[in-house]
């Protein structure tokens, strides 16, 4: 296999046949989109890491101060803070304490649903590219490559920084 420079190859089915110039530009911008996507679907599961890993590193357990055996760790503890807790007009004595953060958080579906999800979108747009680079059209595979260059110009420095928040 080579590549080729036709204006009339088909993309994901017999259907999607470009007949004209118009129609293969067409095609190539949609590739170019599509690439694009898939950058910013990276830059999305980036944010949602990011924002997972700061809910992680601001929570708090409050200790009650004259019942757990556990307090003396938590009343040496540096980071913790001393306050009065009322509930329904009982006030107790507490020390809220920061969670131990560990590099594997825990399942959460709040914050694994949506990173699957987004990794399998990101899965399939990926593939329906590698499909079009698989055509071995130098227009698909050119457009692609524009695509994931553009996307990387527009999202790259906020895969960066999400991981930085």
């Amino acid at each position: 296999m080579s590549f080729f420079s036709a204006t009339d190859t088909s993309l994901y089915s017999e259907s999607w046949k470009p007949s004209s110039a118009g129609a293969y530009a067409g095609t190539c911008i949609f590739l170019i989109i599509l690439a694009i996507i898939l950058r910013a679907l990276f830059t999305a599961k980036a944010f949602l890491d990011a924002r997972a890993m700061q809910a992680a590193l601001k929570r708090r357990y409050v200790v009650v101060a004259d019942q757990q055996p556990v307090g003396d760790k938590a009343f040496n503890d540096a980071g913790s803070m001393d306050g009065i807790l009322t509930t329904n007009g009982v006030q107790e004595n507490v020390r809220v304490v920061s969670a131990p953060v560990k590099t594997m958080q825990p399942f959460r579906f709040s914050v694994d649903l949506p990173r699957a999800a987004i990794m399998t979108v990101a899965a399939a747009v990926g593939y329906l590219l590698m499909l079009a680079v698989m055509t071995y059209n130098i227009g698909y595979f050119l457009s692609v490559l524009a695509g994931a260059f553009i996307g990387e110009l527009g999202f790259g420095r906020f895969n960066q920084g999400a991981m930085a928040m």
